[in-house]
């Protein structure tokens, strides 16, 4: 017990640049490997939640948009949600580094850009926007007339219109499928160390020491279930936050007939 709780001193911020440099070589115990994939999750958690919270307010951005009167916008809207929805999130990792890389050869004032904490968020903020932006502008179709007209009726217009009446009930019908995006988004960090973007200095994400322990043990039947566990253990705070927001968003409605939060499968993302 003792011996463990020096190894969680030693490793548990070991991502993030504080405590022990070296890694362990030999002689893995299960407490080394949950602490170090466990202190991987640290960049899993940045990336999803700085990513989920940017991208929030440019998906209701595009998918308003995407509604607009104006030609120009809205096909920019729905050529944004295409490109970032048409093409694997992997492969949008490697072209985003490989422009980077370009770019830092113009200004070293870029360089940050080839790094992960920043230029792997930006992807994921992107590519999560855009499949946000699909689920919201769907939200927005699916208003009922007799709300937008009740409000017209009011004399409601403009911006008082959309925070008022818009918005709200947008929210109301996308949350849950905004809610399985929120997961798969948390998931898809575990993609970043495995793209262009390296693992700079001690900056692995939990992936990343798995796939270490993995190579190190030749047996990956227990770092690789010990990421799941984790990232199950996430799923269910994830499903617990947004679905105490989904009760506040529907508290005005009757228990029994507000939607409940539902996973589904996503095939390929």
């Amino acid at each position: 017990m003792e011996e463990c709780l020096q190894t969680i001193s030693q490793y548990a911020l070991r991502s993030v640049g504080i405590g022990e440099r070296m890694l362990p070589r030999t002689d893995f115990t299960l407490c080394q490997q949950f602490t170090l994939i466990g202190s991987g999750m640290i960049w899993n958690v940045y990336f999803g939640t700085l990513a989920l919270l940017a991208g929030f307010v440019l998906a209701v951005s595009v998918a308003v948009g995407k509604t607009s009167e104006h030609m120009l916008i809205r096909k920019a809207s729905e050529w944004f949600i295409f490109v970032f929805r048409g093409s694997p999130l992997f492969i949008q990792f490697f072209f985003a580094y490989f422009l980077f890389l370009n770019l830092k050869s113009v200004s070293s004032f870029l360089d940050p850009l080839t790094a992960a904490w920043l230029g792997a968020l930006i992807v994921l903020f992107l590519n999560t926007a855009a499949y946000s932006g699909e689920i919201f502008y769907g939200a927005l179709k699916s208003i009922p007339k007799g709300d937008v007209e009740a409000a017209d009726a009011y004399g409601l217009s403009g911006m008082i219109k959309f925070r008022r009446i818009t918005f709200p009930t947008m929210l109301r019908l996308a949350w849950p499928a905004y809610t399985n995006e929120a997961i798969f988004l948390f998931h898809a960090t575990t993609l970043v160390y495995f793209s262009g973007f390296p693992a700079r200095q001690q900056g692995g994400d939990a992936l990343y020491y798995a796939n270490y322990f993995a190579d190190k043990t030749f047996n990956p039947f227990i770092p690789y279930p010990i990421v799941a566990g984790y990232f199950i253990l996430l799923t269910l705070i994830l499903i617990g936050i947004f679905g105490a927001a989904n009760r506040h968003l529907n508290r005005h409605i009757a228990p029994e007939q507000r939607s409940r939060l539902k996973m589904r499968m996503q095939v390929i993302r």
